[in-house]
């Protein structure tokens, strides 16, 4: 069973849709209960099986909560995607602290929360996959977006340390470095301006995927995305 933690539109709804289409049963968390049952809904349409676990993973205990909640009723956790996200585009001097500790407690502890909340399980089981959703930021510096920057560095940082000590356990960790997605974390202007060269959430989570789907004596430590004509500008 997968849980993807970011599922309500976007590539986190991609990465659900795709991965029931290869006849996985989903979970999916995210903030807006809504877009969480359509996302469901449609999964469901298609002849999949879906679940909606709304969740704010800023609650550091509603994420055990929840996961216990999707153990109880689905099964358990084979799969666990970290694809929440937000961000400002701001400069450092006009980011608020209060902004730092939101993408802080949103990027990067709410995905460690998640991570500890189905680890044990897995470990016990000698399987399972952490596939952590991470961005261009963390490896190639871009300007207004420090706070961002410091939370998908830290996850890959954490990833990188959690492969290392989950070989020996049979746990498999994916650390997904993709490029600029068309996905609304953008704001209109800037996907009105670079929006044909960006890459589809449709694409990126084919590629997720198919790590998934490769043989089981490998794993893709990482895998790094970059839309064709290359970064945006």
């Amino acid at each position: 069973m997968v849980w993807v933690v970011g599922a309500t539109r976007g590539l986190g709804r991609e990465i659900a849709k795709q991965f029931a289409e290869i006849g996985c049963a989903v979970c999916l968390s995210g903030r807006n209960s809504r877009q969480l049952r359509s996302a469901a809904h449609e999964i469901a349409r298609r002849g999949g099986t879906a679940h909606a676990f709304p969740l704010d993973i800023r609650n550091p205990r509603a994420v055990p909560s929840t996961a216990r909640k999707i153990s109880k009723l689905v099964g358990e956790v084979d799969v666990l995607v970290t694809n929440a996200g937000v961000t400002v585009f701001k400069s450092f001097v006009e980011t608020s602290l209060a902004e730092f500790n939101d993408l802080i407690s949103t990027n990067l502890v709410g995905h460690i929360n998640c991570i500890k909340s189905v680890l044990p399980a897995m470990i016990r089981r000698k399987h399972g996959w952490i596939i952590n959703i991470i961005s261009n930021a963390a490896v190639k510096t871009f300007e207004e977006s420090a706070a961002y920057t410091a939370t998908k560095a830290g996850m890959l940082g954490v990833g990188r340390v959690l492969r290392e000590e989950m070989r020996e356990h049979g746990v498999k960790v994916v650390n997904v470095i993709p490029g600029a997605i068309d996905t609304t974390i953008w704001s209109p202007r800037v996907r009105e301006r670079y929006g044909e060269r960006m890459m589809q959430a449709k694409s990126v989570a084919e590629a997720v995927v198919a790590a998934y789907t490769m043989p089981g004596d490998v794993v893709v430590d990482e895998i790094v995305l970059r839309p064709l004509l290359g970064d945006l500008s």
